[in-house]
């Protein structure tokens, strides 16, 4: 009895690692090209902005909170990073810094409005969504900016070892070793689970909350840069429906729309089982529209499986 108890919670505690496996497993014998090193590689350039994304969201909804703004800030991010330097003639490290230091400002403005301004997450972002959105659109004049490949290209090149694949590495294990192995990463999951008790335990609460705001601003910006290294262009329509794809990947990854649980590690095994669906997809030639719709309904029966296992875990 005891080691069925043992097992039950293994698969409990492991339910995202066996849903990403099952569909691994899965998109490997529908499609014969999914194994091959292009395929597999493709899928890893094509995620490095998504999972950017998703960590900055995970540490927002830790806190209980949500942050809708984090597409249009992928928007931003590629327009003005894409306008300095075809533009101004800026060397594209420097511009990327102007539009990082872009992001960070309106993710902190925005967790300014909910730290200090007792602003809904939700309401406070979607005032940031709209202004960013409309941000970019004015920068690149509602045109695509188009940029040379040796410019902001040079993040996929192979010859330079795909520094986006590097830099998205650094970002994971930075993250994963904050979150686990400091005091803020502590703080920030007190935050979701009883922000009144972190409160009475003399902890500036506010300083936190504009922090996981700022973080997501920022990783959303750079994230859109990746979008406009791999394609050579900035535009003002990148990274619409983002927040919703990096909200669905944080839950598929464990985490509590409440606040409170939820694993950087996780969250990007999330963000990959979104990749596998869609990358599984287009192998098979599936239709743009019907996509959407298989898309979800997956989503939905692995938001189902969480819930199904976080309740029995409850039980248990």
């Amino acid at each position: 009895m005891k080691k069925n108890s043992n097992i039950k919670n293994i698969l409990i505690q492991n339910n995202t690692y066996i849903i990403f496996l099952g569909l691994f497993i899965i998109c490997s014998i529908v499609s014969s090209s999914f194994l091959s090193v292009m395929n597999i590689r493709n899928i890893a350039l094509q995620q490095a902005a998504p999972i950017c994304v998703v960590l900055g969201m995970l540490f927002v909804i830790l806190t209980g909170g949500i942050d809708l703004s984090v597409g249009s800030l992928m928007a931003l991010g590629s327009a003005v990073t894409s306008y300095l330097i075809v533009n101004k003639n800026m060397h594209f490290v420097l511009a990327m810094l102007i539009s990082l230091v872009i992001g960070l400002l309106a993710g902190t403005f925005t967790g300014i409005l909910v730290a200090y301004a007792n602003f809904q997450g939700f309401v406070a972002s979607l005032a940031m969504m709209t202004i960013a959105r409309g941000f970019a659109l004015v920068v690149t004049n509602g045109s695509p900016i188009r940029m040379e490949k040796d410019t902001l290209g040079t993040l996929v090149e192979k010859s330079y070892g795909y520094p986006i694949l590097i830099i998205t590495l650094i970002i994971i294990i930075a993250l994963i070793f904050v979150q686990k192995y400091t005091a803020y990463g502590r703080i920030v999951i007190a935050l979701g689970s009883n922000i009144t008790a972190v409160e009475l335990a003399g902890i500036r609460v506010r300083k936190y909350l504009v922090s996981v705001y700022t973080i997501s601003g920022v990783l959303a910006t750079l994230g859109g840069i990746f979008v406009a290294a791999r394609s050579y262009t900035g535009s003002g329509v990148i990274g619409e429906g983002q927040e919703l794809d990096a909200i669905a990947s944080c839950v598929i990854g464990g985490a509590s729309l409440a606040g409170g649980k939820g694993e950087v590690f996780k969250a990007v095994i999330g963000a990959l089982v979104l990749a596998l669906i869609g990358n599984i997809m287009n192998l098979m030639a599936v239709p743009a529209y019907p996509q959407d719709i298989i898309k979800g309904c997956i989503i939905i029966v692995a938001v189902l499986l969480q819930i199904a296992t976080d309740g029995a875990g409850k039980k248990s």
